[in-house]
């Protein structure tokens, strides 16, 4: 199999998604899906021309079998998921309480990838990658977990690998990890990191200033040379160590058919600029607008576009033919 460009690793769920609008009291048809941060991305990369490999745990049951093997469809290697008995795969529900109203509950207490451990790593595998791409959730997830992170850090460190770093909320886990210490773990892995892609409202969660700039002067003072800031429909804001600075304006949907997803489709738009050798303002771009074709398309990694399609969006906008998704 070919040398993977980015590697990556966490918890991939299985996802069951309601058919119909309303409280779960009332849905009673559900589709099987699948949803993890790094694994969305990983399918991202994967379908813009770019080489993943994924790994993670999954319970040695069935939700695990279909985990791995949907991954593997899609191109990723997943040749190094490992699987115990010990504990099952994990799962999530949404909730589409309105048309533009979704509410996610997870069950992942005690799953198979929150017994992920720095031994579970294939380190020859971050040696070899241009990109390594962490999430704030698995560290968040286990002790065990938290110590694969920066283990993998370390690795991609010491190989001058880039270390790529989305914090990737989930208030659930930080609440059950206790706020202040899940804050201050998650400033100091974004300073270790080479690229920094928060949500604004994550970075004000972080580090609790005011203005995008504020937040991106700080964060490059860190250790990071490149920051973008995510502002959802509106904008993205970027900058660089020693370097340019600026917004992104956002692609325009009419009708968002189902948010979540949207930021792991910009983060791998992203580093598939990057890893093409683009400036960041022109990945940012790119990231705008994987993220915009997959808010346009039920489930998680459904809507992630290949190069093809994002290429013919981004050239009819060019051409003015129209930039609004509907």
């Amino acid at each position: 199999m070919m040398k993977a460009e980015v590697v990556t690793f966490g918890e991939t769920m299985v996802l069951f998604d309601p058919s119909e609008t309303g409280k779960l009291r009332y849905v009673e048809r559900f589709v099987k899906r699948i949803g993890g941060a790094e694994s969305n991305l990983a399918i991202g990369l994967q379908k813009l021309g770019h080489a993943t490999l994924w790994m993670s745990k999954v319970g040695a049951d069935e939700l695990g079998t279909y985990v791995t093997k949907t991954i593997r469809a899609e191109g990723v290697n997943t040749d190094y998921v490992k699987r115990t008995a010990e504990a099952p795969t994990g799962m999530y529900i949404k909730e589409k309480v309105r048309p533009e109203e979704t509410k996610v509950y997870y069950y992942r207490h005690g799953s198979a990838a929150s017994q992920f451990t720095a031994e579970d790593l294939e380190i020859d595998k971050i040696r070899e990658a241009r990109i390594l791409h962490i999430t704030g959730i698995t560290p968040l997830l286990s002790k065990s977990c938290e110590a694969a992170v920066r283990r993998a850090i370390d690795v991609a460190k010491e190989n001058e690998v880039l270390i790529s770093f989305d914090p990737n909320l989930r208030h659930t886990l930080i609440q059950k990890y206790g706020e202040q210490e899940a804050k201050t773990l998650l400033c100091e892995l974004a300073a270790e990191a080479d690229l920094v892609m928060p949500g604004l409202d994550e970075a004000v969660w972080m580090y609790g200033l005011n203005t995008e700039e504020e937040m991106a002067e700080h964060l490059l003072k860190q250790g990071p040379k490149q920051v973008v800031l995510k502002n959802g429909a509106d904008y993205s804001f970027f900058a660089e160590k020693d370097g340019e600075s600026g917004r992104v304006d956002s692609y325009k949907v009419k009708q968002v058919v189902d948010a979540i997803g949207a930021g792991d489709g910009f983060a791998a738009g992203v580093l598939s600029g990057l890893l093409e050798g683009q400036p960041l303002n022109e990945a940012v771009r790119l990231g705008s607008a994987v993220g915009a074709l997959v808010v346009s398309s039920a489930g998680d990694v459904e809507g992630l576009p290949d190069r093809e399609e994002v290429d013919a969006y981004m050239n009819k906008i060019i051409a003015g033919a129209g930039g609004v998704l509907r």
